[in-house]
């Protein structure tokens, strides 16, 4: 298999080229852009396995950019940041960032968090599952999505289209954050408004169906403030 190819994205060129030196020293391919625009066209024309990705950028901030890859794409993103706080980190871990680190960061240490999440990519997830099979899955939940049919602990559950288009999408993305606008605007397919109660009532049909205790969910989580999860496990 040909060595992965890394996108560093920054407005910063000496950190690029700083973090390019360390990578191409590991041995993979190196792409270089410049702010979230260039970014975002560079993953339109070429094959990249994994982001680093700068918040602070010109033309598309980091996050900006982060959300509209997760619109198609599933690779995994790292964000940098010289903003430290947990409310930054959580943020962009519930914009669809894998992991966040803050800058100034330790070479070492940004290397491990790389071959982490390229194994989990390119061993485990996403990059080998048509290989592999199309399940999604989070402990005992396990849906198909060539049959759109879910099952809890081997039982099927009977879902509406809508609840199905739910279940889907935040299988897929198990572990990541969305908000009630983007689960309306990505199932429903139109603008958010006045969306809140809507996505709220389908959420707790949905537990109804897939928890054994809807109060105490073990998998469709509310993280508040922010939106909807279904846990990674």
């Amino acid at each position: 298999m040909d060595k992965p190819c890394i996108l560093v994205v920054d407005d910063d060129r000496e950190i690029v080229k700083a973090i390019s030196i360390n990578l191409e020293n590991e041995g993979y391919r190196v792409l270089k852009a410049y702010d979230g625009l260039q970014a975002l066209d560079m993953l339109s024309s070429q094959s990249v396995q994994l982001i680093l990705l700068d918040v602070m950028m010109p033309k598309l901030d980091g996050l900006s950019a982060t959300m509209k890859i997760r619109q198609d794409k599933n690779i995994p993103i790292i964000i940098l940041s010289a903003k430290s706080e947990d409310t930054d980190k959580v943020l962009g871990l519930s914009m669809g960032a894998d992991d966040y680190v803050t800058k100034p960061f330790n070479p070492m240490e940004l290397m491990a968090r790389v071959k982490s999440q390229l194994r989990r990519y390119m061993t485990l997830g996403d990059i080998n599952v048509k290989g592999k099979s199309n399940l999604l899955r989070s402990g005992g939940l396990c849906f198909d999505p060539d049959t759109y049919t879910l099952t809890v602990d081997g039982e099927p559950v009977k879902l509406t289209p809508t609840e199905t288009k739910i279940v889907e999408l935040l299988l897929r993305n198990a572990g990541r954050v969305f908000s009630t606008e983007e689960i309306y605007e990505r199932v429903w397919e139109g603008p958010a408004y006045g969306a809140e109660n809507t996505v709220m009532v389908h959420i707790r049909r949905i537990r109804e169906k897939i928890e054994i205790n809807p109060k105490e969910p073990k998998y469709l989580k509310v993280v508040w403030g922010i939106g909807y999860k279904i846990e990674k496990i």
